[in-house]
Parts: structure tokens; sequence; C-alpha cells
């Protein structure tokens, strides 16, 4: 039955729905496990003792032990190869003309590295190869092996000998070699009274440039060489004009030379 509200034309209210609540329920995670970390190499460690190694090698006492290493070993090749033989044995059949003096010379260049004198290898060119050939020959590998020995010398052991300079003789004779060497050279290699060697590796530890240093050898070497090599090829007749006049210029080189270096020791010595 409707109330009189209702049949006077009234809106009937019915009560709201009841809407349905929901529940969230919180779920736990799981507790998030960290990510591993990178293994990271000790290589500021390894670097910096790889670091430590190349300075001790490059440093300038390992590179002049490792020059004395290299001449000692050079000399003690010598020793048991016995270049002097080439004076006896010849020189190997198979090789003649330009190319044996070619070989000579490279071979000459490497023995007065070790030390080999080089009046015994220019008696040898003469010997071998005669006057002309012979000369161009020992030339040709005189100068080789002055560059080898100068590189070898400014290379390794310019950097820990100049510190030891400090004596007055040694502090002249390397002003002289730095400031004048062109002509220093040339008269060291015109009046044998220096030995090769000792003149290379004094020049090496100078300040003296390498196209002076290689000049001087060249020009100041001929004389003094020459001499030898006609020696030694006019060596089989020893009462020949030409021996005897080739054994006079290597005398009176040497004579000079002595007294040029008296003369400059004195000179050094009261500067």
């Amino acid at each position: 039955m409707l109330d009189a509200h209702t049949r006077s034309g009234g809106t009937a209210t019915a009560s709201p729905r009841a809407t349905a609540t929901e529940l969230v329920v919180p779920v736990p995670l799981a507790p998030l496990s960290p990510a591993p970390l990178p293994v990271v190499a000790p290589a500021s460690a390894s670097a910096g003792f790889a670091a430590r190694c190349t300075r001790a090698l490059l440093s300038p006492w390992a590179r002049f032990s490792l020059l004395v290493a290299l001449l000692v070993a050079a000399a003690s090749s010598v020793l048991l190869f016995e270049p002097q033989r080439l004076l006896s044995d010849g020189w190997p059949p198979h090789l003649g003309g330009v190319v044996a003096a070619t070989v000579f010379a490279v071979a000459y260049g490497l023995c007065t590295v070790a030390f080999v004198p080089r009046p015994l290898l220019n008696l040898a060119a003469g010997a071998l190869f005669g006057s002309q050939l012979g000369i161009g020959a020992a030339v040709a590998g005189t100068v080789l092996g002055a560059g080898l020995a100068f590189g070898l010398g400014r290379i390794l052991g310019q950097d820990a000998l100049r510190p030891l300079l400090r004596g007055r003789l040694l502090q002249a004779a390397d002003g002289q070699l730095s400031r004048h060497g062109l002509r220093s050279m040339l008269a060291a290699r015109l009046f044998p009274g220096v030995p090769f060697w000792a003149a290379n590796y004094c020049a090496a530890v100078s300040r003296m440039g390498w196209l002076p240093f290689l000049a001087a050898t060249a020009l100041g070497s001929i004389p003094n060489t020459a001499a030898y090599v006609v020696a030694g090829s006019s060596a089989s007749s020893p009462t020949s004009p030409l021996f005897l006049v080739s054994m006079a210029a290597i005398g009176l080189p040497a004579a000079v030379g002595a007294v040029v270096a008296w003369r400059k020791r004195h000179h050094l010595r009261r500067r």
C-alpha cells in the first residue's frame, strides 16, 4: 500500500546502496639484495711498480751499465774470433773487388768499437786490397766505427758521465770539444796522441755535434790511415822507397802529436 506522499506525486526516496569498500592489504616486499660490486684489480699499484721499473731501466747509470756490458761483450768476441788472422789467412776467396772492400769496411767499423787497434786493421786493408781500394775501405770503416761509438756513448753514457766532469782538466777538455769540436777533433785525428776509442767516447760525453765529429774524423784520419795502408800493401818489400816513405809518414805525425799533447797539457794546467 502506498502512503499519501507517494499518492500525491512525491518522490519516494530509497536508502542508498552500500558501496563495497576494497581493503588493500599491504604485501611485505622481499628485501632487495645489493648489486655485487665489480672487482677492481689493483691497477694503480701495478702501474706504479711498472713505472718504477721503467725509470730504473732508463736511468743514466742503468744505460751506462748497458754500455759497459756491450763493450765488454764486443771485446770478448774479438778475443774469440781473432780478426788479426786476416793478415795471414786472407779474405774469403768467394768475395772480391768492391764487394769484399765494403764487407771489410763494415767489419772494420765493428772491430774499432770492440777496441781492435786501427793500425792493425789498416795494415790488413793494405795487404788485402792494395793501396787505393784499401785506403777507401779503411777510411769508410774508420768513419763507421767512430759514428757507432759516438752514438753509443751519446745515448747510453752522456747523462751518467757529464755530472762527473768536475776537475779542471776535464772541464777544460769538455769546453774545448763543445765549443771548438771540429778543430779539436781534427787535431786529435791528425796527430795520433789520443787513442781512437778514447776520442770517440770523450766527444760523445761532450756537447759536440754529430756533423763536426764525423767530418773531422773523415778528414783527419786520411793521412795516418793512408800511411798504414801503403805500408801494409808494400810490406813484402820492406826496403822499397814506398815502404820507407810510409813508415816515415807514420812516425812523423806521432812525434808531432806527442809534442802538441805535451804543450796542450801544460796550457790546460795554467788555465
